[in-house]
């Protein structure tokens, strides 16, 4: 390997020469100071290579050379992403609303093909096959099968959108969880066109997508809306962030796992405040750790908060390259590139941070987190302690009609094996099946209440746990196969048992869901599971096996085996020495390159969809999946001079920690909501619902689903739950009011607490509430993706002063409001009261897209129109 160097206005332009190809590279190691974080000098790469004196000039770079002071974290930057990645939910919108701005450049009498990605955009379809059949053999057949019959119409608007979209790829159902099949086969790492090499920044709409930061990969997540617009050559605007350094010693004792330490690190991170900051992993710890250890950490960097949790290239990094199948020649580059470079991790070096966080493994615990928030860790001794304190109610054992078995509150309904987060580990995947091995040996089985499943995130899971002799033991505890995807992470757990649901409904009972996934807020698995616990997976088994969560499984039974004994999961617990054996054993380098062989292909399902042809998409208005989006509708050409905003209602008063499933629920469409009444009017039967997710193509559907989230809470309703609000002193649901609002002309204000928008990077949360008629969100503090997320519908977010909310300024939600904005402030007067607000529009991008009304009109009027 050779370099050479070649001048320009930084000084860094070379030419890297590695087995006789010679690659172009914008060389930062001499340029950035020796004690820079690594996922900083990705963010300085990128801006000397896009450095055009314009978007980005001399200035930004020296703002990020000068990192940690005052000015340069003042200092907005553009970056460019390498890729963007999406799943299908948020990717049919976004398909849609490109097809949308085709038909806007048409009617422009502008040529529609130019509206297409200018970057490589993958999306992989794994957030739509529901757990409808579970615990029998046929149990992924039936799921996949009814997964086509509920979404071909929308598969087949993604093969049009792949078909003509140049740059546009799709994995089909049935592959995978999109962050695994990022991690085991789409991440470069190093990306490599035209003869430069340069890193692979990806950016993806779904929030977990810095799951690859634990392969050396830069990436997290960004809404919708904003992969759109980096889609059509936008770059992504943010202030130059603080970096928060994890220095992480020791190793993991026996008996804890890698989620046990993400719960871990996600209760410290949420207690120090990372939200808008980077998170970065360094010391001699990180060695002790393997890049699915590492993938499971960097995939809950949302539930921290941080835009991203990174792990440095290392030697580790160019193992797991080359076990999952990647070219050797992309390995050496990588390698390569990283020493060059200077983001090679060097343990022993001190890098300077904002701030130090040192978690030392050794300490780590078996733990759960719940039972509503990620955050919320739990000793696993004292899971029974936590569950009791969050209990509301007495005692109501209630019979269950056919095993005439009695439940009571905290039975387990759902315990699932599920979620990227886990599944792409095989540690404690395996230590999953070794436990339910040793559990079928001592002759016990789950409780006949609770819902058992196995999604994993690829196929190659499945493959080592049939090489392991593992699926047997976990069919046998009703873990059979219930497809690839995400499945009841994301709250497509399907129906409970149907006489747990009747006993739930009887007794109005608090029962719980275990699952190895990464979030577990309000209403989010099941709408009537009010309790949710995320955990390892074998503590997934422990407790389908326990049947409740009103138990301490450090010292009460999980059963009584066939001996008539009591089996503690102390005696059914793998050691390390067992998991590792089974792991050498049974998982191989070809399981990988056989599962991503023809990757983009699909299976005979997917080859069989006829989809659409021609430039622009012929629209059915008579579809209830698929609408095209209203969002450019009578556009005028040139943007409009803010105003002040007179006359305004508040639609909604909230407390903290609202998240993005509060706003836009991805669960079952109930039948007496508004979403589900417009579906029966336009002639859907009700087992043809389907969730809010797949719906997300059609607008109607998804403004009438907005906050219809069935464990909501609006103050403005004291003592109720659910999508409701006030009109005119009556309770009525939160799209009537809306709907009323808006044929009256009233502009119309959401309140709420701190941490609004955490969760996912979902952009419905924003778009539901804009379609409401929204104009503007007053709250404590903004989750990063949701404020983004705002800003590209248009809706202003505004911020209260330190120290003040609603409840301290005396705000009901019932006055009227008018919002005058300054420079960086604006004046709020709610009748007789007034308070100063901070504009969180924190660059000037920001600023320009919502002076056009969002990023689409934004878009739409400097590239294409005229």
């Amino acid at each position: 390997m050779t370099t050479a160097r070649a001048l320009d206005s930084f000084g860094t332009a070379a030419a890297l020469t590695l087995a006789g190809e010679r690659y172009e590279v914008h060389r930062i190691a001499d340029l950035a100071p020796a004690d820079l974080p690594y996922s900083l000098r990705i963010v300085l790469e990128n801006l000397l290579r896009h450095e055009d004196g314009r978007a980005v000039t001399a200035a930004h770079v020296r703002a990020l050379l000068d990192w940690g002071t005052p000015a340069s974290l003042a200092t907005a930057i553009d970056l460019n992403p390498a890729r963007i990645f999406l799943h299908d939910t948020n990717g049919v919108p976004a398909v849609a609303d490109l097809a949308a701005m085709r038909d806007a450049v048409a009617a422009l009498g502008g040529d529609p093909s130019k509206v297409g990605p200018l970057i490589p955009a993958e999306l992989v379809v794994d957030h739509s096959i529901v757990a409808d059949f579970f615990a029998r053999p046929d149990a992924l057949q039936r799921n996949r099968e009814r997964e086509y019959e509920r979404n071909a119409e929308r598969y087949r608007f993604l093969k049009w959108g792949q078909n003509t979209l140049d740059g546009f790829a799709v994995v089909p159902p049935g592959t995978g969880i999109m962050h695994q099949v990022n991690l085991e086969h789409l991440a470069r790492v190093v990306m490599v066109e035209d003869g430069r090499a340069y890193p692979d920044l990806c950016l993806g709409t779904d929030s977990h997508t810095t799951m690859v930061n634990g392969l050396g990969v830069l990436a997290w997540g960004v809404g919708g809306i904003e992969a759109e617009a980096a889609m059509l050559g936008e770059p992504v605007s943010l202030l130059i962030p603080e970096v928060v350094g994890v220095r992480l010693t020791g190793e993991l004792p026996p008996g804890a796992t890698a989620t046990d330490l993400v719960l871990h690190i996600t209760e410290q991170m949420r207690r120090l405040g990372v939200v808008g900051k980077f998170t970065e992993f360094t010391g001699p710890g990180v060695a002790a750790l393997g890049i699915p250890d590492r993938a499971t950490i960097a995939n809950m960097s949302p539930e921290f908060g941080s835009t991203c949790a990174y792990f440095p290239i290392d030697a580790e990094t160019l193992r797991y390259l080359r076990f999952t199948g990647r070219p050797e020649r992309q390995v050496a580059l990588v390698e390569a590139y990283a020493k060059e470079q200077g983001l090679w991790h060097l343990p022993e070096t001190t890098l300077r941070y904002s701030q130090t966080l040192e978690i030392d493994l050794n300490g780590i615990e078996p733990s759960l987190a719940g039972p509503r928030r990620p955050q919320d860790r739990i000793a696993l001794g004292r899971v029974k302690d936590r569950f009791r304190e969050a209990l509301d109610r007495p005692s109501h054992p209630v019979e269950l009609a056919e095993s005439k078995r009695h439940i009571d509150h905290g039975a387990v309904a759902i315990a699932a094996i599920t979620s990227c987060t886990n599944t792409s580990n095989p540690a404690v995947m395996v230590a999953a099946g070794l436990l339910a091995k040793h559990a079928v040996a001592r002759g016990l089985t789950p409780k006949p209440w609770v819902k058992t499943s196995l999604s994993p995130g690829s196929r190659t899971v499945t493959d080592y746990l049939d090489r392991a002799g593992l699926t047997g033991p976990l069919e046998a505890l009703g873990f059979h196969l219930t497809g690839y995807g995400c499945m009841t992470c994301i709250g497509a757990s399907g129906g409970l048992i149907p006489e747990v649901s009747r006993a739930v409904a009887e007794g109005d009972l608090t029962v719980a869901s275990v699952l190895s996934g990464n979030r577990n807020f309000d209403g989010r698995i099941n709408p009537e599971v009010r309790m949710n616990f995320l955990a390892s997976p074998p503590l997934v088994v422990a407790f389908a096996l326990a049947g409740t969560v009103d138990a301490d499984l450090t010292t009460e039974p999980l059963g009584t085996g066939r001996d008539g004994e009591p089996v503690f999961l102390a005696e059914l617990w793998p050691d390390p020495e067992e998991v590792n054996a089974v792991i050498a054993g049974s998982l191989e380098a070809d399981m990988f390159t056989r599962a991503y062989a023809d990757v983009f292909g699909g299976d005979e399902r997917w080859q069989d969809l006829e989809a659409p042809t021609g430039r622009t998409f012929a629209w059915d208005e008579r579809s209830t999946y698929l609408r095209r989006p209203p969002y450019l509708d009578a556009m005028a050409l040139d943007s409009e001079p803010a105003a002040a905003i007179t006359g305004a209602k508040v639609l909604l008063k909230l407390g903290d920690s609202i998240t993005t499933d509060h706003m836009s629920p991805p669960g079952a469409i109930g039948p007496r909501t508004p979403a589900g009444r417009y579906l029966s009017e336009h002639g859907v039967p009700q087992a043809e619902f389907n969730t809010y997710a797949s719906r997300r193509g059609n607008h109607e559907v998804m403004m009438r689903g907005a906050f219809a989230n069935g464990l909501l809470r609006n103050q403005l309703v004291p003592g109720t739950e659910g999508g409701y609000t006030l009109l005119d002193g009556e309770r009525t649901t939160v799209f009537e009011a809306a709907t009323a609002y808006r044929e009256a002309g009233v502009p119309l204000v959401i309140l709420a607490g701190r941490e609004y928008g955490t969760g996912s990077s979902r952009d419905w949360g924003a778009k539901g509430p804009a379609l409401l008629g929204v104009k503007v969100v007053i709250a404590e503090s903004f989750e990063r993706i949701h404020r983004s997320n705002l800003i590209g519908m248009g809706v202003l977010p505004l911020q209260f002063l330190p120290g003040e909310n609603a409840d301290t300024l005396g705000l009901t939600g019932l006055e009227e409001y008018t919002i005058r904005r300054s420079a960086h402030e604006a004046t709020v007067e709610a009748d007789e009261k007034s308070f100063q607000a901070v504009i969180r529009l924190d660059t000037p991008r920001e600023a320009d897209y919502h002076s056009h009304g969002g990023i689409m009109p934004y878009v739409l009027r400097t590239r294409f129109a005229g």
